[in-house]
């Protein structure tokens, strides 16, 4: 897949869990995704460090968003499962990982940008998601959101350069 139509890819999950969500619905994110993550994986040359990073993004989506969500910085308009962060979410995070080897790669040893780019960018789509009321999110929330992210994005970087690494030599 060009990364071109990976990050379009992402987006199109990006905005159908958000308004799904908006509208009191984790569903959609779920199609989206398997749709994404099928026509991904089926063209990729790496999937084995495709899914590793795709898992490691869930897992990092449940400790950032689930914390964002226990200390109530960051409200879900469908917060289930309540214990961790919620589907939806997780469904964007899984597909943002499916971006990291692709569309995303440059970062991969460019911690600094990485950092830069989550810090930046994170924000700005949390801002969105809220103005579908998908969430509530106050100043103090984005500042959260931009700190656990310039700490997440080049973390994710790396797991997806290093997945890279061992599927090279496996």
């Amino acid at each position: 897949m060009s990364a071109l139509a990976n990050i379009v890819g992402y987006q199109c999950v990006w905005f159908i869990a958000v308004f799904g969500a908006a509208r009191a619905s984790s569903w959609p994110a779920v199609v989206a995704l398997v749709g994404f993550g099928t026509l991904q994986l089926s063209l990729s040359r790496r999937r084995r460090a495709d899914l590793r990073t795709a898992a490691a993004s869930i897992a990092a989506g449940i400790v950032v968003d689930g914390a964002l969500a226990h200390t109530g910085l960051v409200v879900y308009a469908t917060p289930l499962p309540a214990l961790v962060a919620p589907l939806w979410i997780l469904a964007i995070w899984s597909a943002f990982g499916l971006t990291l080897g692709h569309s995303l790669a440059f970062l991969q040893r460019r911690p600094w940008l990485a950092a830069s780019l989550g810090a930046a960018g994170a924000p700005l789509a949390y801002l969105a998601a809220a103005r579908v009321d998908a969430i509530r999110v106050d100043g103090a929330g984005l500042l959260a959101v931009g700190m656990t992210w310039a700490v997440a994005l080049p973390l994710l970087s790396e797991r997806s350069r290093t997945a890279d690494a061992v599927e090279v030599t496996a």
